[in-house]
């Protein structure tokens, strides 16, 4: 690694595809996915807070998950539909920077919350009577306060050794948006020690994360296959039913992405990854969490109802 001087002042970026026909069906495309992922996940964090009965640990990591979808899809969303229209899809260095450091920090986040929730599930179903307790307001927020703090500093790590390298060839990045894999491809310094240090701070979060709801789920089913009712194994199981299939879709595709060896990259594959996991990943888990949650659909009913009464 060097410290020599950054020539570029500015990159172009790719896009998904050189094909000029598909520009304006892919703009549509993923301005519909942007939008619903907006509504959804504004939807679900006002609705959690205008909702009374909502006012609980579980709810209360929901909303800030759905502030992290939301956060992480604006990100990219905005600047990736700009550039199916544009002639010259270019970014300023400054704003790359910017770019890759929010879209790590909050992609930590993501992680890191589902893990906490995990943990709200087993104390929910392993621990009951000590649920109040354990889960208290102020406990919730410090866990959440600690996951952005993780991800914030982590998050600076990655950027800081990604923008010391120099790039004095190519500013073309093969991507949609600022990501670190096609920068360490473009930049002329020594890589090897940018390479060790994101494989290890990607190992420690998901691996880290996914350890604890791994474990969290060793217990719950443990505690659920005791329970002698069928109803009540049902019950307990669809309680972290929605919470298992957010953890499947992102953690299968991150451990694709950023846990294989260097030189299995492939960049088109990773754009289409990439894709699912920043735009379409945030657009669904509001949906997960809503489709078959009665607590939520009941909050949702409630609120049209009042606002067709109101109106």
């Amino acid at each position: 690694m060097t410290s020599c001087e950054h020539l570029a002042t500015e990159f172009i970026l790719s896009g998904l595809t050189d094909h000029p026909e598909l520009q304006v069906p892919l703009f549509v495309v993923f301005l519909l996915i942007y939008g619903i992922t907006l509504v959804g996940n504004g939807g679900m964090i006002l609705l959690i807070k205008i909702d009374p009965p909502l006012h609980t640990p579980m709810y209360f990591f929901l909303s800030n998950l759905s502030f992290c979808d939301l956060c992480f899809s604006s990100i990219i969303s905005p600047k990736m539909l700009l550039n199916f229209l544009s002639q010259r899809k270019s970014i300023s260095y400054t704003a790359c920077v910017v770019q890759m450091y929010l879209f790590y920090a909050f992609s930590d986040v993501e992680c890191l919350l589902l893990a906490v929730m995990a943990y709200d599930c087993y104390v929910a179903i392993c621990n009951p009577l000590l649920y109040t307790v354990t889960m208290s307001r102020q406990f919730c927020k410090q866990l959440v306060a600690g996951v952005y703090a993780v991800g914030l500093v982590d998050s600076m790590i990655y950027a800081c050794f990604t923008f010391w390298l120099s790039f004095c060839s190519s500013n073309i990045i093969n991507h949609f948006f600022c990501d670190i894999p096609p920068l360490l491809a473009l930049s002329c310094s020594d890589t090897r020690i940018n390479e060790i240090v994101m494989f290890t701070l990607a190992c420690c979060i998901i691996v880290s994360s996914l350890v604890i709801v791994l474990l969290s789920y060793v217990y719950i089913t443990s505690t659920i296959l005791q329970i002698r009712s069928a109803e009540g194994q049902h019950k307990a199981f669809s309680t972290c039913t929605f919470h298992l299939t957010a953890v499947v879709l992102l953690f299968g595709t991150l451990l694709f992405m950023y846990l294989r060896p260097t030189s299995s990259y492939s960049m088109d594959t990773d754009k289409v990854a990439s894709v699912f996991y920043t735009l379409v990943i945030p657009m669904l888990n509001p949906l997960i969490y809503s489709l078959r949650n009665t607590e939520v659909k009941d909050a949702l009913r409630k609120a049209m109802n009042k606002l067709l009464i109101n109106s």
